[in-house]
């Protein structure tokens, strides 16, 4: 049963053709960060940026280079969909785009966490085995299949990540209306649509329509009768966030992932009409039968574990953060925050008030005016930077913080060295004072 499960063989039309969107969409990603302006926001005007914990390691590179990064990443997109030095190609997109995640947390996005490991499952996967250049370099290379196991790779993670965004909107302040309010009334200036957008029906569609949708894509696209209706509204409920939210590739790239749904014989007729239809449906078990199933085991035990984590936490994820991200919580809540900085050096017992866009760009500053670990990492880049010129300072911050429109509250127990203690990535943080978001 296994073995049929994990090593049919199927036709690999879905496949070849997802490669080709795929690497045109990491281009198109690459090169728009350039154009519209995000790669000088996020990575060339900050005088540093707010990593993951753990990956201080990684910063930006000097001067303009980060535009010459982002122009190297969109040629490995290019040679991806051209199916050239594949995996070469493919590796090197992965760990490019991987680091430039991983340095910054200002503009994180459930999407480009998504985009990571996508890449990383592409570089193992025999995408390059038709229509590619590596074929006509070398056409012993060529195949019109694939093991089963490339189709339930991305059946399974997309399972997961819609599964966990549907059940993550299921909570008061969503199901109340508030924050999808909130999120149209950010838009109300869009030409032709804002002043649509603030009906009430909207804010319902969003809501129970966005529930409704995230729980239920899958199993009817696996259904055959329900396939061609949740396609149909997939194409509007994509299209719909591209235009009104504007995330990049991502509602391009979930429609492509709807080619792994569809009947093999209908993707190669309408993508590739001269490939030949593999019909055979042999079973053959590879030698790394082991090895495949150990590590799809412990990959997809760790991508359930990941949004669980947040129970573990004390208090509400809302309000801590703890376990909000790689956690597929895609746009559930607005957070504002009135923050200030007040740091006192040790041997003098003298203080000040940190002007924080000092230090920081406008967008840093909203995160490090409400998100906790932000908050955390910016004292301890202040206490670094006092030690530059032979200070030891602490830094106590009092942060009122607003979650989906709520009154603001304090967040952190101002009377804390925030550059004193240390961060733990396992458990709550007890400088973070309880919610009152029930209240």
């Amino acid at each position: 049963m296994l073995n049929k499960f994990l090593f049919k063989q199927i036709d690999n039309s879905s496949l070849i053709v997802f490669r080709i969107i795929f690497g045109a969409l990491c281009f198109l990603e690459s090169v728009g960060a350039i154009f519209t302006g995000w790669v000088t926001r996020t990575l060339v005007e900050p005088k540093f940026t707010f990593n993951f914990i753990g990956f201080e390691f990684l910063q930006p590179l000097p001067g303009n280079w980060m535009y010459v990064y982002y122009v190297l990443m969109g040629i490995f997109g290019l040679l991806i969909m051209l199916g050239y030095k594949y995996r070469l190609s493919m590796l090197a997109f992965t760990l490019m785009w991987s680091c430039t995640y991983l340095m910054q947390k200002s503009s994180y996005n459930n999407h480009y966490y998504l985009l990571m490991l996508l890449s990383a499952i592409m570089v193992f996967l025999p995408a390059n085995r038709y229509a590619s250049l590596d074929v006509k370099i070398n056409p012993n290379i060529k195949q019109i299949s694939m093991p089963s196991w490339v189709k339930w790779v991305f059946v399974i993670q997309l399972l997961i990540l819609y599964t966990y965004a549907s059940i993550a909107k299921i909570y008061p302040d969503w199901l109340d209306l508030s924050v999808p309010k909130q999120l149209m009334a950010n838009k109300s200036n869009y030409m032709i649509i804002g002043d649509l957008l603030q009906y009430k029906f909207i804010a319902q569609l969003i809501a129970y329509g966005g529930i409704l949708y995230d729980g239920l894509v899958i199993p009817l696209l696996l259904y055959k009768p329900t396939r061609k209706y949740m396609f149909v509204a997939s194409i509007f409920f994509h299209l719909f966030n591209s235009i009104v939210f504007q995330v990049g590739i991502f509602p391009y790239l979930a429609l492509a992932f709807s080619l792994f749904f569809f009947e093999p014989e209908k993707v190669k007729n309408i993508f590739l009409k001269n490939k030949p239809l593999y019909t055979k449906a042999e079973i053959i078990v590879k030698g790394y039968k082991p090895i495949l199933v150990s590590i799809g085991v412990i990959y997809f035990v760790i991508q359930i574990a990941l949004p669980l984590r947040q129970h573990v936490f004390t208090d509400n994820v809302l309000w801590t953060e703890e376990g909000h991200r790689l956690s597929w919580r895609m746009m559930l809540r607005s957070k504002s925050g009135r923050t200030s900085y007040k740091i006192i050096d040790k041997a003098t017992n003298k203080s000040e008030f940190i002007v924080m866009s000092n230090y920081l760009t406008k967008k840093q500053i909203r995160s490090a005016s409400c998100k906790p670990d932000v908050i955390w990492q910016f004292a301890q880049h202040l206490k670094k930077e006092y030690a530059k010129n032979g200070k030891d300072i602490m830094v106590f911050v009092d942060a009122k913080v607003s979650v989906n429109g709520r009154p603001y509250r304090r967040l952190i127990d101002k009377n804390v060295d925030l550059a004193a203690v240390p961060w733990y990535w396992h458990k709550h943080s007890d400088w973070l004072l309880p919610s009152q978001l029930d209240k």
